[in-house]
């Protein structure tokens, strides 16, 4: 692929993934909630879920996505009840007093499956995938190379972002000492991973 090309791709997907949506608000929850050190399998599930939308989209797929709504219907209802079910859990996790470190994650096959169902519980993001390509390439012309080169950028710009947001979430982290604080942050991360949930809900 044209050098031009990658560079209007990585622009509009920068523009679009950077601003506040699911994947982000449930991203922030989790670094309030268990830090930084403890949110990659969450961030690397994020980025693979982008990548297989990305995929169907690049090879054609969208049209079996479309046949097969009932699976995807299933799959989007499947993690708006996992949010919500992680969600309860922050809201009623307990805190200890004396500055003790928030409530760890759990094990990181469970932080990376949340990721899964924030980002593949979004059809949106192949939506936007679809409106954007066929404007820049020719989707029945894309090699193998072509696809590794849109991925590639897609990974770089995604990292970038939520990485951004990442660090932004963990300097808000350190400021929760007192018992009364870490229950907010709880509350406050609960909500805003119910409110992910929500907004994967009300997306068609």
């Amino acid at each position: 692929m044209d050098l031009t090309s990658l560079l209007i791709f990585a622009a509009a997907l920068f523009v679009a993934a950077g601003s506040p949506g699911p994947s982000v608000a449930a991203l922030v929850a989790r670094v309030i909630s268990t830090g930084f050190r403890g949110v990659f399998p969450f961030l690397l599930a994020l980025w693979i879920g982008e990548a297989i939308w990305l995929s169907l989209t690049v090879f054609g797929l969208a049209v079996v996505a479309q046949t097969f709504h009932l699976a995807f219907l299933i799959l989007k209802w499947a993690g708006v009840g996992y949010l919500l079910f992680l969600a309860w859990k922050m809201w009623t996790a307990p805190v200890e007093a004396h500055g003790a470190p928030l409530p760890q994650a759990g094990s990181s096959l469970k932080m990376f499956f949340a990721g899964l169902a924030v980002s593949l519980g979004n059809p949106k993001v192949m939506m936007f995938y679809l409106a954007l390509l066929p404007t820049i390439i020719d989707l029945q012309s894309v090699t193998v190379l072509g696809w590794l080169e849109l991925t590639l950028t897609m990974v770089v710009v995604l990292v970038i972002i939520d990485l951004s947001w990442a660090l932004a979430a963990v300097q808000a982290r350190r400021l929760l000492k007192s018992r009364r604080a870490m229950q907010i942050a709880n509350r406050i991360s609960a909500a805003t991973m119910a409110g992910a949930a929500a907004a994967i809900a009300g997306r068609s």
